[in-house]
């Protein structure tokens, strides 16, 4: 077997005993879930992070990711299995580096890799034989073949003899009380056989299931197929809702009806827009490289036309409400119900609540919010501090507006004390007898 650093076994046997040190690059809300799923395992685990403050939390054992707890993290920092730093001198000592970085488009819709070719950089001062590199940052078909490897064999060592190199997409979804790290199935792509090989021994260590594909090029493009697939569907259901406003009919009751079927139907939900940091982002990404390819992913743009009105359309529909009550939006006061980009979060990126009240700002609407999980937002006009939901603050706002279903809201009260409720989510169907005007999407 291949030896790695002086006077230590191979890496295939430190993977198989857990004795691997495992650095991982970026300690959001993908890395520090799989660095506490690793340390768990057993693994001595490094979490690299350039936020000194974020370094500084996990290092006293604070999280500030929902899946993670404090009670769950505290323990594994206590007891060494777990550490973080800013000292990228980290990656010398590691076995295996996993990149969880942002991966963020620019104004013009263009990948920003920024974060992955600076996290690579400081690999590469550091990269030796024996050594594992995945990345699992969402990116375009050809990252890793085309970017990533070559930077690290200008160190002059090979991938697939003198290290390894592989793309394992992550697949977080913040917030889900069934799926998490260590139950999802795991996709891993190698740039050479021997590098999937190694990368599914090392996930099998801590994931369920692992299902290799036949290279990272693969690995990336099933990452995209996921979101684009929920983007695209997402943005047909969101046109069905405009058809159903023209036609005069609820959107809602045809989606339940059609869910009936037991087969050939999967039912999507309309709503004021798409919201976190993959679904809104990622198809861009296939179709940007496409782009280069001379060829126009219609479906994806399309989609992201849809689903990118949806907040115009929201507002648009809140101020005809008004209207039908003899008030203009200007001046109106607007209680905006949930920020976060989806239910029982804390996550506001790229949030389309954050659209709709910007808009409605934009047209002189007094807005207020309230979110039991964000106490604070940034907005054109400053920075807005979250409200409570009272029987009096309800009373006194001429709409309530729920752009986000949490479950703490109680819709009772809602739609027996706002005089006007506009509902994007569909969260007041069980509501009975409302003394509000109640209008849905």
């Amino acid at each position: 077997m291949k030896k790695g650093k002086a006077g230590s076994s191979s890496l295939e046997e430190r993977i198989i005993s857990h004795e691997a040190h495992v650095v991982v690059v970026g300690l959001g809300y993908v890395g520090l879930p799989l660095a506490v799923e690793l340390a768990q395992t057993g693994f001595p685990v490094t979490g690299y992070d350039v936020a000194k403050k974020r370094v500084e939390h996990v290092n006293a054992g604070k999280s500030d990711i929902l899946d993670v707890k404090d009670e769950v993290l505290g323990p594994l920092i206590k007891a060494g299995k777990l550490s973080a730093t800013t000292d990228p001198k980290v990656m010398a000592q590691a076995d295996c580096v996993s990149i969880c970085v942002p991966t963020p488009l620019s104004k013009t819709k263009d990948p920003d890799v920024s974060f992955i070719l600076d996290a690579v950089n400081a690999i590469k001062r550091h990269l030796h034989p024996d050594m594992l590199v995945i990345l699992e940052s969402t990116t375009y078909p050809g990252t890793t073949e085309e970017l990533i490897r070559p930077m690290l064999e200008e160190t002059g060592l090979k991938v697939g003899k003198d290290f390894y190199l592989a793309f394992s997409p992550e697949r977080v979804d913040p917030g889900n009380p069934i799926y998490n790290t260590q139950n999802t199935p795991r996709i891993v792509g190698g740039t050479t056989p021997e590098c999937a090989r190694i990368t599914k021994l090392f996930y099998e260590q801590t994931i369920a299931k692992v299902y290799p594909v036949s290279s990272t090029q693969a690995a990336e493009m099933v990452k995209l197929l996921e979101n684009t697939f929920r983007s695209v569907n997402i943005g047909l259901v969101n046109e069905v809702a405009l058809m159903c406003d023209r036609l005069g009919m609820d959107v809602w009751e045809i989606i339940d009806a059609a869910a009936s079927k037991p087969f050939g139907f999967m039912p999507f939900y309309p709503g004021p827009g798409l919201g976190g940091h993959c679904i809104p982002i990622d198809p861009h990404y296939l179709s940007w490289k496409l782009k280069s390819l001379n060829y126009y992913a219609r479906f994806i743009e399309l989609a992201g036309d849809i689903n990118s009105h949806m907040p115009e359309y929201v507002a648009d529909r809140v101020a005809h409400a008004l209207n039908e009550e003899k008030k203009p939006v200007a001046g109106s006061k607007v209680l905006a119900l949930g920020v976060a980009y989806k239910r029982d979060i804390s996550d506001v990126r790229e949030s389309p609540a954050l659209d709709v009240i910007r808009l409605l700002q934009q047209r002189d609407a007094v807005v207020e919010y309230a979110d039991p999980h964000v106490p604070e937002i940034k907005t054109d006009n400053g920075a807005m501090k979250r409200v409570a939901v009272t029987a009096e603050r309800l009373k006194k706002c001429d709409c309530a507006v729920i752009l986000t279903d949490h479950t703490g809201f109680d819709y009772e009260l809602i739609c027996r004390h706002a005089p006007l409720v506009f509902d994007t989510r569909n969260a007041t169907r069980d509501v009975r007898s409302p003394k509000a005007r109640l209008v849905k999407l």
